[in-house]
């Protein structure tokens, strides 16, 4: 394991403080971004999804539960799996309380192709309460690009869409996948500001938060 270099304390804070400055510049950047990101156009979603949930059938529309915005998990899990994806169990792991998202007229869903009664199970050993549903019987995987035919197979990637809404009109704002996600996560971002950073020795692969051993 390399750990970094042992200097004085006037050392560090001269070193911190050459940091400091390409962080700024960094968030100066990442606001730009988020700015241009804001500014996307969007397209109106004009199939009428069927999902199913803990309620019964839902719509897309459904899904905003009268909010204006909703992000949706697309959460890998392929209608065998016994199980979802461990990766995607770490990022869900990582969302906090929903009422910070409601507040501000957001609501947040996953959605899996898995049929919901092995999507079921498994949300109750993993102890999450976050609206989860079922595109098993739909083509909202495959429209939105989270579920690719690859030599004659489906494959399954991770991501994370945004949608508006005016009234009963659905627009798509936004979708990110794959390590995009790596940035929205808390354990990600903590392990970053760390010296070892995200994959100390042991411990580069991700399990389900109960088969981790302390």
């Amino acid at each position: 394991m390399s750990l970094p270099e042992i200097v004085s304390r006037e050392r560090w804070l001269a070193a911190r403080a050459e940091l400091l400055a390409k962080e700024e510049a960094a968030a100066r950047a990442r606001d730009a971004l988020n700015a241009e990101r804001r500014r996307l156009p969007m397209v109106e979603v004009e199939t009428e999804y069927v999902f199913e949930g803990g309620d019964g059938k839902a719509t897309l529309l459904d899904l905003f539960q009268g909010r204006t915005q909703l992000v949706l998990h697309h959460f890998m899990f392929a209608p065998r799996w016994e199980a979802g994806c461990p990766n995607c169990a770490a990022f869900l792991d990582q969302i906090g309380h929903l009422a910070h998202l409601h507040a501000r007229g957001t609501s947040f869903a996953v959605v899996s192709r898995a049929p919901f009664t092995r999507i079921l199970p498994f949300k109750a050993r993993m102890g999450w309460a976050v609206p989860w549903f079922s595109s098993y019987d739909n083509e909202f995987n495959q429209d939105f690009e989270v579920t690719l035919e690859w030599g004659g197979r489906y494959v399954e990637r991770p991501g994370v869409s945004c949608f508006l809404r005016e009234r009963e009109r659905v627009f798509h704002t936004y979708s990110a996948f794959g390590r995009a996600l790596d940035t929205l996560g808390a354990t990600v971002g903590l392990l970053d500001l760390t010296a070892l950073g995200r994959a100390p020795e042991g411990s580069d692969r991700v399990r389900y938060h109960d088969e981790y051993e302390d």
